[in-house]
């Protein structure tokens, strides 16, 4: 009896015909395979950049994207809180972050006038400056790497701010 898959491929000896649909070049990915990409691209990328900082900068990528954070919020001010859901970790990774910025005088901490209970973190001039300094190393640099994604570039970023979104919230 004639099985389905030799009417797709009559010329074809039946070893040649894929038995799963992910083995099909150009089929939908399992997600498992998705997730592993999304982790190495992620872990690849942040080791480059924050090396590429550290060597020009003397600056750890964790503490550039904080400092831009800061400058880019209003009063170049964030709050800790903020700026733990800004850069994706914990509140205590915050605090270390923010406490090797303030040794290093590119940040200073001020309570909220509002708030006494809430502390922020504030720009300094030479954060400023420091900030300044490493942007272009960084845009530069991730703008290169990303340029692999060719004009898949909107799709990918779509994409991905689909699952950042649905993945915000908790079930």
């Amino acid at each position: 009896m004639a099985r389905p898959e030799d009417a797709l491929a009559p010329d074809l000896p039946a070893e040649h015909v894929p038995g799963d649909v992910a083995d099909v070049p150009g089929a939908a990915p399992r997600p498992a395979e998705t997730w592993l990409r999304i982790v190495q691209v992620h872990d690849r990328i942040t080791r480059r950049v924050d090396s590429a900082l550290h060597r020009r900068h003397d600056l750890s990528l964790t503490g550039y994207e904080a400092l831009r954070r800061i400058a880019e919020a209003p009063g170049e001010r964030a709050s800790m809180g903020e700026l733990a859901e800004a850069l994706g970790i914990s509140r205590a990774g915050v605090t270390s972050t923010v406490t090797r910025l303030v040794t290093e005088g590119l940040v200073v901490r001020e309570r909220s006038s509002g708030d006494r209970r809430l502390l922020h973190a504030r720009l300094t001039p030479a954060g400023r400056a420091k900030v300044e300094e490493a942007r272009p190393t960084h845009d530069d640099l991730v703008a290169h790497l990303l340029t692999l994604l060719g004009d898949d570039a909107a799709a990918v970023t779509d994409a991905l701010a689909r699952v950042s979104a649905a993945a915000r919230t908790r079930r």
